[in-house]
């Protein structure tokens, strides 16, 4: 008797523990199949015709923050020293990502760019609504973006029954406000860049503010069709024109690439 009672008292503890944590975040668990810890992509940025850059993507290890498991991300963009006498890039962005709910915690932004400079950073109080920065503490949505965590977190999700001009919305805190930030999605196509051949589709991030780069543009970008949705090439606007960030390499990836030709 004293044994059924004993469990009946540990079962009952176990209930409020489960209770008392639910109660204390109540966060969304979501499904990641797109990335994990130890990924890392890196990219040449090209200027017509000329390597004017690398571009690094990468999560590089979790860590704790807010009391939760985070993905730290990291994605850095640098001219080459050649291109540098004509316009030097160093930009550095980070976030960090809750690794269950896929929300973001923290961000920061170092932007670089000839004479142009600018440092932006802000922690994401999700429990209590507000964000946090230099300047004030502001009210957010739940599960709100920086746009960076926007972009993992739009690797997550599944585009097999969109169509063309079909859209996702998100929304993205920056400075002191918080935007729509759309997904919208174009399409498949397949195309070729240096670290192989890949069946793709096309996504274009509605960007209102805090995107990447000192010039808000339009950026598209292309994704491996697959559970990875690995992004392999990116078309975007800067102060100088256009470029080009084309995939070279790629490393710890979180599952195979079926999507590769």
């Amino acid at each position: 008797m004293k044994s059924i009672k004993s469990i009946i008292v540990i079962v009952i503890l176990f209930s409020l523990a489960v209770f008392a944590n639910d109660d204390k975040d109540g966060f969304r668990k979501m499904e990641n199949k797109a990335f994990k810890e130890g990924e890392k992509l890196t990219f040449d940025v090209k200027y017509g015709f000329v390597t004017a850059g690398i571009a690094t993507m990468q999560v590089p290890s979790i860590k704790r923050i807010s009391g939760r498991d985070a993905y730290h991300v990291t994605f850095e963009v640098n001219t080459v020293p050649s291109f540098d006498l004509f316009y030097r890039v160093r930009d550095r962005y980070e976030t960090y990502i809750d690794v269950e709910g896929l929300f973001p915690w923290r961000f920061e932004q170092h932007i670089r760019e000839g004479s142009y400079s600018r440092d932006f950073a802000a922690f994401f109080d999700q429990r209590r609504g507000k964000a946090k920065t230099s300047e004030g503490s502001y009210d957010i949505p739940k599960y709100v973006h920086d746009i960076v965590s926007a972009f993992y977190f739009a690797r997550t999700l599944d585009y097999s029954g969109m169509q063309a001009g079909d859209r996702i919305h998100l929304k993205n805190f920056y400075k002191d406000k918080v935007h729509d930030l759309d997904v919208k999605y174009h399409g498949k196509e397949t195309i070729t860049v240096p670290a192989g051949r890949f069946d793709c589709i096309i996504v274009e991030p509605l960007v209102r503010e805090g995107g990447l780069f000192k010039s808000e543009g339009n950026i598209i970008v292309w994704l491996t069709d697959d559970d990875i949705k690995m992004p392999v090439r990116v078309k975007t606007k800067v102060i100088v024109g256009a470029i080009d960030a084309d995939l070279t390499s790629y490393e710890g990836l979180r599952g195979p690439l079926k999507s590769k030709r």
